[in-house]
């Protein structure tokens, strides 16, 4: 096949096209994913951190809502008022009234510290006396100090294994507004921490409470440490923080941007923190993003593979058309320029002999002004099919012009093209060669010249185009041929 100098090269058109698509294909991924990347973090700081937060709150709320009106019940009871004003003399009474309470409403302890003695009660009777010399009981004095009439606090249950425990402490007064000491219940901090657990699981985030002094009191993650200035990135935010109590932080830690959103609970005196690793939340776009990208190189190589067949076929078919002769199929004499520009190329690298046929259809004007044009065309087809079939595969042909045909011989000297073009010769004389008339036959005249290695192509096509017409006006249907130019001697018929 022979390929046009002024196609333009497939190779680079794919390449160029493979450029522009991967391109398109990696942008378009990539503004998707910055887009979704900007959203997500939007929802994340505007939204989703916040009301996790919102809801941990509330629900904590909701959950001492029903234990602060127990504690403001067993305050107001006409019973425990009057044992402890008929001077605490029944302990057994006490102790049983406590228990019950615990046990009704589903209370981790229930408890009682009275004023005048000093005795804590508990559902078992005295646990101990409190007293102002001991740490441990520094709750109570400041139950009885305060203006409040309840506070809930955070501390280990002395009556429960040193338990961490939620109290809600309650002053009670006597029926005259006297001070005469503090009830209430306590509840395990199990709860928030189920709570706390299941908001995490549920919304892949890290939730945890830290006291005024910046240390976590439960919530914390393997591996971490508790005081949260020791923490990578956070450590820096630790004091402002607790100085604003709420509000929205980010930091970095191993690499990983962190948003934070911070509530201070004031019913426990704890700072809600909810944590979430950007990149975690990001994880699900980052594997769509990279799905994208896999998606687009499959899309990217299956057009490219269908470019390449198409112009591949699109480009033989230009070639094809260029090169050879549409009618009969043979090479035109533009390709014939280029091949044998090749040839004499390999000549002159490998000296070769090289002979010129030169053939035309004898009469051929006659068939086509008393057959038609058509079938003209025809008996050309069945002619040039004929050349073809004799042909060697080094060999090629030309439709030269009109009813002329030039064969090629690569390798074949001047007597041995002579015996080539007397068997063509006999071979058409025999044929058919219309395909709708069999009863249409033609005769060519051929002829052969040899090159010399000195002259143009040109030269030894026109020294076998007067052997040609030497053949035709001795009467046709014959071979004829020219020595080498230059060698003395006139043509030979065959």
């Amino acid at each position: 096949m022979i390929r046009p100098a002024t196609l333009v090269d497939r190779y680079r058109l794919i390449l160029l096209l493979s450029l522009l698509l991967s391109s398109g294909f990696f942008a378009t991924t990539l503004f998707g994913y910055f887009v979704s990347k900007q959203a997500i973090r939007s929802a994340i700081i505007g939204q989703d951190l916040p009301l996790t937060s919102s809801n941990i709150y509330s629900e904590i709320q909701k959950d001492l809502v029903r234990p602060v009106l127990i504690s403001s019940t067993m305050a107001h009871d006409t019973f425990l008022r009057d044992w402890v004003l008929n001077g605490e003399r029944n302990v057994d009474e006490m102790a049983r009234y406590l228990a019950e309470v615990k046990h009704r409403h589903g209370a981790f302890s229930s408890f009682f510290v009275a004023q005048k003695s000093g005795n804590y009660y508990t559902g078992t009777g005295i646990l101990k006396r409190v007293s102002e010399a001991e740490p441990r009981d520094a709750w109570y004095y400041r139950v009885r100090d305060m203006k409040e009439d309840y506070e809930i606090n955070v501390d280990l249950d002395l009556a429960n294994r040193d338990a961490m425990t939620i109290f809600i402490n309650y002053r009670v007064h006597d029926f005259s507004g006297n001070y005469i000491g503090a009830t209430g219940i306590g509840l395990t901090v199990d709860a928030v921490r189920r709570l706390i657990d299941e908001y995490q699981q549920r919304f892949h985030r890290t939730i945890y409470f830290a006291d005024a002094t910046g240390r976590i009191v439960f919530g914390n993650q393997a591996g971490q440490p508790t005081d949260l200035r020791s923490r990578p990135g956070l450590g820096a935010l630790v004091d402002r923080i607790l100085q604003e109590h709420s509000g929205l932080y980010q930091f970095e830690a191993n690499g990983d941007n962190h948003i934070l959103n911070v509530n201070y609970v004031p019913e426990l005196k704890w700072y809600l923190f909810v944590e979430q690793n950007e990149d975690v939340a990001l994880a699900g776009i980052r594997q769509t993003f990279y799905a994208n990208l896999g998606i687009s190189f499959i899309v990217t190589v299956i057009v490219i593979f269908l470019t390449y067949l198409t112009l591949h076929r699109y480009q033989s078919r230009i070639e094809e058309m260029a090169s050879t002769d549409e009618l009969t199929g043979l090479l035109n004499r533009h390709a014939f320029g280029i091949l044998v520009d090749k040839l004499m190329a390999g000549y002159r690298r490998t000296p070769r002999p090289i002979t010129f046929l030169l053939a035309d259809i004898d009469y051929f004007k006659s068939i086509n002004d008393r057959y038609g044009h058509r079938t003209g065309d025809q008996v050309l087809v069945g002619v040039a099919g004929v050349l073809k079939a004799a042909m060697r595969e080094a060999d090629f042909a030309v439709r030269w012009g009109g009813e002329e045909f030039l064969l090629v011989l690569q390798g074949c000297a001047l007597e041995e093209g002579q015996v080539v073009a007397e068997k063509l010769r006999q071979a058409i004389e025999a044929a058919h060669p219309c395909a709708t008339d069999g009863s249409i036959s033609v005769t060519i005249s051929i002829g052969v010249s040899q090159y010399d290695g000195s002259e143009s192509p040109d030269q030894t096509v026109n020294r076998a185009d007067a052997a040609l017409y030497a053949a035709k006006g001795r009467g046709r249907n014959q071979v004829c041929l020219t020595p080498p130019a230059g060698a003395d001697g006139s043509s030979a018929e065959a």
